[in-house]
C-alpha cells in the first residue's frame, strides 16, 4: 500500500493513505457466462448422434443445436445490456461457438452425413476457425482489434443453417433437410474463403479485420 509521509514541526510524521483500491474482481457465473456454458453443453448431446441416428432423436439434437447457436446472440447482448462484459468471458464465447461448430461437422463426416467428397469441405470451415483464432491473438498482442463483419456474420448464419439441416436429415416440414444441408455447406465453404482471406489481408495493409 502506497503512502506519502508529512512531517509536522510538533510532531512525529502524519502518513496518509494515496493508495488506490484494486480492480474489482470479475465475477464468473454472472448470466452471460452462464448462457456460454451451457451453449458448451450441446457439444456432448451432439457426440450421441451416432447412436440415436432416427429420426425423432436427430430432430431433437438438430434442435438443441439451433438452440445452442441462437444463445450466441443472447449472451453477448446480455453481457453489452448489463455492463456484464468480462475477460473469461470474450474468451469463453468463441471457443464455445467454434467448439460447437468443430464437433457438428466432424460428427456428420463420421456419420457420413457429409460425404467423403465433401471432407475438404469441412476442413476449410475448421482450418479457417484455428487459424483466424490465432490471427485474432496475434493481433490483440499488437494493439489491433479484430472486429466482427458482415462477411463473418454471413458466414457463421450459413454455415448454422448447414449444420442443422444436416442433422435433421431426414425430411422435415416436408423439405429435403440434407439436400439444404449440403447446399448451406457449399455457400459457407465459399464465405469461409471469401472471409478468410479479407481477415489476412486487412491485417497485412495494418487494418482491423472482422471475424464471428
Amino acid at each position: 500500500m502506497a503512502t506519502s509521509a508529512h512531517e509536522r514541526p510538533d510532531g512525529p510524521s502524519v502518513v496518509s493513505d494515496t493508495a488506490t483500491a484494486p480492480p474489482a474482481r470479475e465475477r464468473f457465473w454472472n448470466l452471460p457466462n452462464t448462457i456460454t456454458m451451457l451453449r458448451m453443453g450441446v457439444v456432448p448431446v451432439l457426440l450421441l448422434l451416432p447412436i440415436a441416428d432416427d429420426k425423432g432423436s436427430s430432430q431433437l439434437i438438430a434442435w438443441c443445436f439451433i438452440v445452442g447457436a441462437l444463445t450466441d446472440l443472447l449472451d453477448g447482448w446480455l453481457a453489452r445490456r448489463g455492463k456484464q462484459v468480462t475477460s473469461i468471458g470474450k474468451l469463453l464465447d468463441p471457443l464455445a461457438d467454434k467448439l460447437l461448430v468443430s464437433t457438428a461437422l466432424i460428427v456428420l463426416l463420421a456419420m457420413g452425413r457429409i460425404p467423403i467428397w465433401a471432407t475438404w469441405m469441412v476442413v476449410v470451415i475448421v482450418g479457417r476457425e484455428l487459424a483466424v483464432t490465432g490471427l485474432r491473438g496475434i493481433a490483440s498482442a499488437g494493439g489491433q482489434v479484430v472486429a466482427a463483419s458482415w462477411l463473418g456474420k454471413t458466414k457463421a448464419v450459413s454455415q448454422n443453417i448447414a449444420i442443422g439441416a444436416l442433422l435433421f436429415h431426414y425430411t422435415t416440414a416436408g423439405l429435403p433437410a440434407h439436400a439444404i444441408g449440403m447446399v448451406f455447406l457449399a455457400v459457407a465453404t465459399a464465405l469461409t474463403l471469401w472471409s478468410g482471406y479479407a481477415y489476412f489481408a486487412d491485417y497485412f495493409r495494418g487494418r482491423s479485420g472482422g471475424d464471428q
